[in-house]
């Protein structure tokens, strides 16, 4: 006989619906939209000419590989992750020659892609470092916040975009940086600014460094698009090795999400650059007790095909080149994007969309011309005004071109 079910109120009555992440949320409203015409350029994901996700022939031909290694098993992997991984992956952002690396003076772990190792980072030093404060830039990446705050640091924030020139606002960050308490922890990120685009020069990246270092700051670098940016792995590493080479101390997470398409592999590391190799050591040590009730230890594939393809010459060669052609397409786009808006005369000064860099533009758009362009356009852009140039294509700058004119020039900020 069937027991009756159990009629009581639910414990989880109390609960009021969360709203969307705003991120995810632009992608859930596109995907039910049923027009034919729609165009997702919200999503922070490369897509190629056709508009389809991307993934790397140097990631399949990686894949090949290791699922004919009949060797290859299914075990765990240690609390730090693929070893070769992170060596190669500690290589590729601070350089072969890097003293710091040479000095046994660094501590990578794999942890689950940029946000993973943007945790393990905050956890550890919620944990064990003197000053609970961290200063990130404004504006950032909206998950920077909360990934601090849920680990248990205090968030504050520097000036960093200037809404008028729709470029860096560098007195205003070093103003806000030296007002700061000496010590405390300054989120950084390294190359290709999300969501503005906007990065240092090499000059004002000095600057910075002279100014965090003449504080006793601690630098967390944020890499999500290393060689993803300029092209040039060696150039977009630059803000990263300025800091490493100096022997001072800072932490980096990598993500491997964009610059090898892994995406849903979650693949990232943490870095910790520390005073000496005992120091390094130690961290290790401390930082595999804060993974271990966290996920236990990382997973195997997507590391492994990073790994193959960091540790081939031939295959890391052929993703130089891919990332190359990927970089000079997106850069190619905003090249169409500022010939298409000037060419029908859109108020404005539109030369920030060819000055900045990477995969997302600043545009300026105000939220209620975002809301617009959605609306009559089915085109979907974050509210904050952050196009993905990733996402356009030859075909469909030219709708989205005319959609920002008409919007800037029917709807009044």
């Amino acid at each position: 006989m069937e027991s009756e079910p159990i009629s009581s109120p639910s414990a989880f009555q109390h609960l009021m619906q969360a709203p969307e992440d705003p991120i995810i949320g632009v992608t859930t409203a596109f995907s039910k939209d049923p027009s034919p015409v729609k165009l997702n350029v919200g999503v922070g994901a490369y897509r190629c000419e056709e508009g389809k996700p991307y993934v790397p022939q140097v990631v399949r031909e990686a894949e090949l590989r290791l699922l004919n290694d009949l060797s290859r098993n299914k075990e765990y992997l240690p609390i730090t992750g693929n070893p070769q991984f992170t060596g190669l992956s500690a290589k590729l952002i601070f350089g072969e020659d890097s003293p710091a690396l040479n000095q046994k003076r660094v501590c990578t772990v794999q942890c689950l892609s940029g946000t993973g190792s943007i945790r393990v980072g905050a956890e550890f030093l919620a944990k064990h470092y003197a000053h609970k404060t961290v200063y990130i830039p404004i504006p950032t990446w909206g998950n920077h916040p909360t990934i601090f705050t849920v680990a248990g640091l205090e968030v504050k924030s520097y000036t960093y975009y200037d809404s008028n020139t729709r470029g860096l606002d560098y007195e205003g960050l070093l103003r806000d940086l030296n007002a700061a308490p000496s010590g405390v922890v300054v989120l950084l990120h390294a190359c290709a600014h999300n969501p503005t685009g906007v990065d240092p020069t090499a000059d004002q990246w000095k600057g910075i460094q002279k100014l965090i270092r003449g504080k006793n700051m601690l630098p967390f670098f944020d890499c999500a698009y290393q060689g993803f940016a300029s092209g040039n792995l060696i150039k977009d590493a630059f803000s990263v090795r300025l800091f490493a080479g100096d022997g001072g101390e800072c932490f980096v997470a990598q993500s491997y999400a964009k610059n090898m398409g892994l995406y849903g592999e979650r693949v990232g590391a943490l870095s910790m650059v520390c005073g000496s190799e005992s120091v390094a050591k130690r961290v290790e040590s401390q930082v595999k007790l804060i993974i271990r009730p966290l996920y236990s230890t990382p997973p195997i594939h997507g590391a492994a095909v990073a790994a193959t393809v960091l540790g081939d010459r031939e295959l890391f060669n052929e993703w130089k080149a891919d990332l190359q052609g990927m970089a000079d397409r997106i850069i190619h786009m905003r090249q169409l994007l500022h010939e298409a808006l000037k060419a029908r005369g859109t108020p404005g000064d539109w030369s920030h969309i060819i000055k900045q860099i990477g995969m997302f533009s600043f545009t300026g758009l105000t939220k209620e011309q975002v809301a617009f362009i959605t609306d009559k356009f089915h085109i979907y852009i974050t509210f904050d005004g952050r196009v993905s140039m990733a996402g356009l294509s030859v075909k469909t700058v030219p709708y989205l071109a005319e959609a920002i004119h008409i919007a800037v020039t029917t709807v009044l900020e």
